[in-house]
C-alpha cells in the first residue's frame, strides 16, 4: 500500500476521533469544547506538517521510481519545499536529463548503424542462439537469392537451397573463407560472433569479390597470352620458313622421302601450335558486343540446324521447349550464337552417347536454360568452373568457359552451371536482376 494511502487513513482516523471528542464535549458543555477545538486544530496542523515534511517527499521519490521502472525519461519531479528532498529531486531530474540524452544518442547511433548496414554492399546476416535468421540486409538477400527477409526469418542457413547458403552452412564457426561458385561468382564469407549481455550472437558477413578477382585474372592472363603469343608466333614463323626452305632444297629422290615427311610433320605441328596460341589470343580480343533487341526464340531457331549436327554423331537428341511469348532481350547475335554453340558442344562432350539435351526459354525475368543428362559436375569441379585455363577434358585448353564468361559478362547477364539434385546439368542464363 502506498504511503499516501496510509497517510489518508491516518488523517481520517484522527478526524473521526476529533469529531467524536467534539460531540462529547458539546454534550458535557463548559470550556471543554474550546480545548477540544484547539486540540483538533493542532492535529490538523501536525498532519499538514507531516505531509509536507515526510509524506510528500517520500511520495515524490516513489513517483520517480515509477518513472524509472516505466523508462519515462521525459517527465520530471517538482520541488516539495523541503531542502533535503528538493536536493534529491534536483539530482533525480539531472539524472533523467542524462538518461534522456543517452537514449536519444543511442537511438541516433542505432538508426545510423541500421542505415549503414542496409545500404552496405557487404551482406550482413544476424542469427539467434539457435542459428536461425533474425536480420538480413539487402545485399545478403541478393547473395542468398531470397525475395525478402520475412520469407526466411526463423529458418536456418542449411534450410536454404541456394549454393552459397550451402557453402556457408558447411563453414566452421569463427572462420573466414573464399567461396567460388559454379556461376563464376566469388565471395569472401566470415562466420563470426559478437558478445551482447554476456552471450555470443552469431553473424555472417558476405563480400562479393567477383568483379575484383575477374579483373585481376583478366589482366594477368591477357599479359601472359600476349607475351606467349608474341614469342611463339615469332619462333614458329622462323622455324616453318626455314623448314620450307630446306624442304625445297632437298633432292627429289627416294632417299630423301623420309626426311621430307619428317619435315612436313614438323611444319604441321608448328602451325598447330600457332593456332593453339591464337585460340587463347582470340579470347583476349573479344570485340565489344553490339547490343540489339531481338526475340530470344528466333536466335535459337536460327542456329538449331547447326546444333543438331553437333549432336548427330553421338545419337544425341536435341529438344527445344520454347515459350509461346518469345522473350525480348538485348544481345549481340553473332557473339551469342558462339556462346550457344560452345554450351551445347560442352553438353555433347559430357554425354557418352544416346543422351538428351533440352533448350528452354522463359519469358518471366527472361531466361535461357540448356540442360543435359551427361556426366555430373562434382562440387570440387564446380568450384573451379570459369577459372582461366581450367578444363576437365584430357586435351582441353580451358578457354571455352572463359570465352562464355567474357561474352555473358559484357552482355550484363547472370549465369550458372551446376548439376542439380535430379541429375540434370543445367546452364542457366538470365537477363536483368
Amino acid at each position: 500500500m502506498k504511503l499516501r494511502n496510509l497517510f489518508a487513513i491516518l488523517a481520517v482516523l484522527l478526524l473521526v476521533t476529533g469529531v467524536g471528542l467534539l460531540l462529547l464535549a458539546l454534550e458535557w458543555g463548559g470550556g471543554l469544547v474550546w480545548g477540544i477545538e484547539a486540540l483538533i486544530l493542532c492535529m490538523v496542523v501536525l498532519l499538514f506538517y507531516l505531509y509536507r515534511k515526510a509524506v510528500k517527499p517520500l511520495d515524490s521519490i516513489a513517483s520517480g521510481m515509477d518513472l524509472l521502472r516505466e523508462q519515462d525519461f521525459s517527465s520530471r519531479l517538482k520541488r516539495v519545499g523541503q531542502s533535503e528532498s528538493d536536493r534529491i529531486v534536483m539530482i533525480f531530474n539531472r539524472m533523467m536529463d542524462q538518461l534522456k540524452e543517452e537514449r536519444l544518442r543511442l537511438r541516433e547511433q542505432n538508426h545510423f548503424l541500421d542505415l549503414l548496414i542496409e545500404s552496405s554492399p557487404m551482406g550482413v546476416i544476424i542469427l539467434d542462439f539457435d542459428e536461425r535468421f533474425t536480420m538480413l540486409n539487402k545485399a545478403a538477400l541478393k547473395f542468398l537469392e531470397v525475395a525478402n527477409a520475412d520469407v526466411v526469418k526463423g529458418m536456418r542457413m542449411e534450410d536454404l537451397t541456394t549454393p552459397l547458403a550451402g557453402e556457408i552452412a558447411r563453414m566452421p564457426k569463427d572462420t573466414t573463407r573464399t567461396i567460388r561458385l559454379g556461376d563464376a561468382r566469388i565471395y569472401r564469407c566470415s562466420r563470426l560472433s559478437f558478445v551482447d549481455r554476456g552471450f555470443a550472437h552469431p553473424f555472417v558477413l558476405v563480400e562479393s569479390l567477383t568483379s575484383e578477382v575477374v579483373k585481376a585474372e583478366k589482366k594477368a592472363y591477357e599479359k601472359v597470352i600476349r607475351m606467349i603469343a608474341h614469342e611463339v608466333n615469332n619462333t614458329v614463323g622462323g622455324v616453318t620458313s626455314a623448314l620450307d626452305t630446306v624442304q625445297d632444297m632437298l633432292p627429289d629422290v627416294e632417299q630423301s622421302a623420309d626426311l621430307r615427311e619428317v619435315m612436313s610433320v614438323c611444319i604441321e605441328r608448328s602451325l598447330k601450335m600457332s593456332r593453339f596460341i591464337t585460340n587463347f589470343a582470340d579470347v583476349v580480343k573479344i570485340p565489344e558486343p553490339q547490343l540489339k533487341e531481338v526475340a530470344l526464340n528466333d536466335v535459337i531457331l536460327s542456329c538449331r540446324a547447326f546444333l543438331e549436327s553437333l549432336c548427330a554423331d553421338r545419337k544425341i537428341e536435341l529438344r527445344c521447349e520454347l515459350c509461346v511469348e518469345s522473350p525480348r532481350v538485348k544481345l549481340d547475335q553473332v557473339l551469342f550464337e558462339q556462346v550457344l554453340v560452345n554450351i551445347v558442344k560442352n553438353a555433347v562432350e559430357s554425354i557418352l552417347s544416346e543422351g538428351v539435351i533440352w533448350i528452354r526459354t522463359s519469358p518471366t525475368a527472361p531466361m535461357l536454360e540448356i540442360s543435359d543428362n551427361g556426366i555430373v559436375i562434382s562440387r570440387e569441379v564446380e568450384d573451379k568452373l570459369f577459372t582461366p585455363f581450367f578444363s576437365t577434358k584430357l586435351n582441353g585448353q580451358g578457354i571455352g568457359l572463359l570465352f562464355i564468361r567474357e561474352v555473358l559478362d559484357r552482355h550484363g547477364c547472370t549465369f550458372s552451371l551446376r548439376t542439380h539434385s535430379d541429375g540434370w546439368t543445367k546452364f542457366r542464363i538470365s537477363w536483368g536482376e
